[in-house]
């Protein structure tokens, strides 16, 4: 009764929310509204990293044409923040005036400090009105209500913005090969057939790979989706580990990692999630239409060896893939003298000269400062973030205390209460009472089946089922075969701070994930329970509960964040940890629990074994992510250069969640949302992926091999180190790392005072920009020109001063933004972590 009285009470509760919406939704039955997001082309007011505002100069009218000259220090807001929250609201409430002239609307709120626009409620026409409109930059459907899918391309607004500005997904990628190198794909998986009849799908002419035949990768494997295959093992098999039984010498996945990260990037459109018997929704590839070709150079019983990673990188280079997807980093900090020599970093510099777009996870070893596990300026590295589904159920007590849980499973039924028998307690009159163990539902045998029929089986979650010795799965067996219910999992107290993924479940269950809640779940049971005063056995079960569902996925507006487990920045530059001027992450992007396809081999995950579909979380889902909009940019965009499609997808990243406020990076390993802050740039780097907007980035700022390998040659004593692995001289000229035309500035020591110059080029139209800033503490900062006008294909240099105004040896961070009068808007971290100033102490 409990569980579904709380569902009623949501839904009452979602429509007291939005009671005018409801009462609108009524009165115009006839027509189809929804709720848009209006993003205005006038630059917000305010920036992560230091509030901007506007500086009252001469220049400046006050008749609403108002412009952002600059950014001034975040204390000076606050005398103007009233006056302009009001203005921006008019603005706001005038533009829908004068659009929607007469007709029925509802703005919902006002987006005024970090986005400029505005939530509101109109039908499908009215927002083509307001999107005709030349100060609207952006119209974007907000998806608070969605089906579950894969969701990912759903999140980040591919179906209505960057699929649909390029003919839909069914072109999305199209005549782009991405190389994967991982643990190789499985090709009967539906996501990578190339049953499309209804449209040709012709193999790229620039790519010349072959598909290995093996007994496990026979003829016919590859076809025009999937387009190469091969594997790397020579340095396994040398050294004797090499496992034919699991590891296999072929293209096929035995682990499953590489068939779900392929799929992320480039799997087909549209493929049913169906797991433990229960329907998720559909699943899509970011780039669907693209190609796909395996490198397998990792195993699943012992990882992989450079050696083979660095000859698959080789050999998808001389392929001619247009991009490469490395999920995969170095087990330690490579020694030397600079992180950048290593022979996978160097292999993949020489990849980026042949064009190639190279994308690499970050590491799964955060959330600790200098855990980054990608160094190298040319490859792109992603971290990993929240996205705004989640899965989640409950179980409710007879005593109407509700716990929290997770669980990929159905509820109980309807609004009965059932009763709660722990497995101790239901042991038969075997030896079972000696296995210490016999509390995690291992063994149907060792239970009383007539004491559990019917009723849900209380379990124990213990470390064993961390370490794989004990399984969910097995459990639930277990809890079928003695016609239970359902299973409720509460968490031995002596598994700490572990942090647990969404488990499918075929029968009612629930995993209580906190040790506190078990508790209370067990207080519960154990006061419920009726003894014998003489005995005292057991004569009666008196706790009773039910579990409410956790297959239907709910959806949180404090998405993006930044996941605990993310590595971080900075960038540590050589084995004595000193800290590089290159911004490590690039970026972020959705990472944690993501469905994608999986192998029918694959045994990483035991409880996904057998499955065609997995829920998996870390930077490894990331990173294809990643891969899969870089497809989108170099089909839109087939001249640009690797730096050039890594400036678009950084300049354009979003600095903030779904309610409009800063992304928030979790700072522990053990409760993660209670031990949060605002995310910096060593956290997300440039920000939240935004493939939309990347494929439309204004201006860029571009690279070349030889700016890469002047870098290299500047580093003290590396002339033979670079001449080894590249067979190039070093000679003049060098430059230091923050010469380097990144879309971002990193000053590991800021000297009393530098000046570093950026070069922008316009891939737009005709278009001015304004230039406004905010400095890092400790810092001022002046950039120039403040405003230029810049005609298609041309470049600017912008030089930007930096002086120390305190010492000081903690972090800061600032940010440059570029406003066109087009609606582009360019961003730019800046990172400063050591500031030595002039002694004006007087001393």
């Amino acid at each position: 009764m409990e569980c579904r009285r709380g569902m009623g009470l949501v839904a009452v509760m979602l429509c007291l929310g939005i009671l005018l919406g409801c009462n609108y939704a009524q009165d115009n039955a006839d027509t189809i509204t929804g709720v848009y997001i209006v993003t205005l082309k006038q630059a917000p007011t305010s920036h992560y990293y230091g509030e901007l505002r506007v500086k009252h100069g001469h220049h400046i009218k006050r008749n609403g044409t108002e412009r952002k000259s600059r950014f001034d220090k975040p204390s000076n807001i606050s005398r103007t923040d009233r006056h302009h929250r009001s203005y921006i609201d008019r603005a706001h409430d005038s533009l829908l005036k004068r659009t929607l002239r007469g007709e029925k609307y509802l703005k919902l709120y006002s987006y005024r400090y970090l986005i400029n626009g505005f939530a509101v409620l109109v039908t499908p026409q009215q927002a083509d009105k307001l999107s005709r409109r030349r100060e609207v930059s952006n119209v974007v459907l907000d998806f608070s209500v969605r089906t579950a899918t894969t969701h990912t391309p759903q999140f980040l607004g591919l179906p209505q913005g960057a699929w649909a500005q390029e003919g839909g997904f069914e072109t999305a990628g199209e005549g782009i090969v991405i190389g994967f190198i991982d643990t190789g794909i499985d090709p009967t998986h539906p996501s990578f057939s190339d049953n499309t009849p209804e449209k040709q799908y012709p193999v790229p002419e620039h790519f010349s790979g072959i598909c290995e035949v093996t007994r496990d990768f026979p003829s016919g494997s590859c076809n025009r989706k999937l387009v190469g295959a091969r594997h790397f093992a020579a340095s396994a098999i040398t050294r004797g580990i090499f496992n034919a039984s699991q590891d296999y010498a072929s293209p096929v996945d035995g682990d499953g990692h590489g068939t779900h990260t392929a799929a992320i990037a480039a799997g087909n459109h549209g493929i049913e999630v169906v797991v433990a018997g229960h329907c998720f929704g559909n699943a899509s590839g970011m780039a669907p239409r693209a190609h796909i070709a395996v490198y397998k150079a990792l195993y699943k019983s012992f990882g992989g060896f450079a050696a083979d990673v660095v000859a698959a990188i080789d050999q998808a280079a001389q392929d001619g893939v247009d991009i490469i997807s490395l999920s995969i980093t170095p087990n330690r900090r490579p020694p030397g003298i600079a992180t950048f020599f290593n022979p996978i970093d160097m292999a993949l510099l020489s990849a980026v000269k042949a064009g190639i777009f190279v994308v690499q996870a970050a590491g799964n070893t955060g959330p600790a400062p200098k855990s980054i596990s990608s160094f190298s300026p040319w490859i792109f590295t992603v971290g990993a973030a929240s996205h705004d589904r989640i899965y989640s159920n409950s179980i409710v007590l007879g005593n109407n205390v509700t716990i929290p849980g997770v669980g990929l499973a159905p509820g109980t039924d309807g609004d009965s209460m059932y009763t709660l028998v722990s497995a101790i307690h239901a042991l038969n009159d075997t030896n079972a009472s000696s296995d210490m163990y016999v509390s995690e539902c291992q063994d149907a045998s060792n239970f009383n089946q007539d004491v559990i029929q019917g009723n849900l089986l209380i379990c124990s979650y213990s470390i064993r089922f961390v370490l794989g010795l004990s399984t969910v799965k097995q459990a639930i067996e277990t809890a079928k075969n003695l016609s239970a219910a359902g299973v409720v999992f509460y968490m031995d107290p002596y598994v700490i701070g572990f942090q647990l993924n969404p488990v499918p479940m075929r029968i009612p269950g629930i995993i209580i994930s906190s040790s506190d809640d078990s508790k209370v779940l067990l207080k519960y049971y154990n006061s419920s329970l009726e003894r014998d005063e003489s005995s005292k056995k057991i004569v009666k079960f008196g706790g009773v509960a039910c579990i409410s569902g956790g297959i239907k996925a709910n959806f949180s507006r404090s998405a993006p964040k930044v996941m605990y487990y993310s590595a971080r920045g900075p960038d540590p530059e050589d084995s004595f940890l000193d800290d590089a001027d290159i911004l490590k992450p690039n970026i972020i992007a959705p990472g944690n629990y993501i469905w994608a396809a999986w192998s029918s081999r694959g045994t990483d995950s035991v409880e996904f074994q057998g499955e065609n579909f997995a829920m998996m979380s870390g930077t490894s889902m990331a990173a294809p992510h990643v891969a899969g909009f870089a497809a989108l940019i170099k089909q839109k965009f087939p001249s640009f250069s690797p730096s050039a499609i890594g400036s678009a997808l950084s300049t354009t990243a979003s600095l903030y969640d779904k309610n409009g406020g800063p992304i928030m990076a979790q700072r522990a390993y053990a409760n993660p949302d209670s031990n949060q802050s605002p995310a910096t740039p060593f956290d997300m780097g440039s920000g939240f992926v935004n493939a939309t907007a990347a494929l439309d980035p204004g201006l860029i700022f571009d690279l070349s091999y030889d700016d890469y390998m002047s870098l290299l040659c500047g580093i003290n004593g590396s002339s033979p180190v670079v001449l080894n692995y590249t067979g190039q001289s070093c000679g003049a000229p060098t430059m230091n790392a923050t010469d380097l035309n990144l879309p971002s500035i990193t000053i590991s020591k800021l000297n009393q005072s530098t000046v570093v110059q950026r070069v922008v080029t316009n891939v737009g139209n005709n278009e001015t920009y304004s230039v406004g800033w905010s400095a890092p503490y400790g810092a001022s900062v002046k950039v120039t020109p403040t405003r230029f006008s810049i005609a298609s294909g041309e470049k600017q240099v912008l030089s930007v001063f930096f002086n120390a105004t305190t010492n000081n040896s903690v972090a800061s961070f600032g940010r440059i933004g570029l406003f066109g009068t087009q609606g582009h808007v360019i961003s730019i971290p800046l990172s400063v972590i050591v500031k030595i100033s002039y002694n004006n102490t007087g001393g």
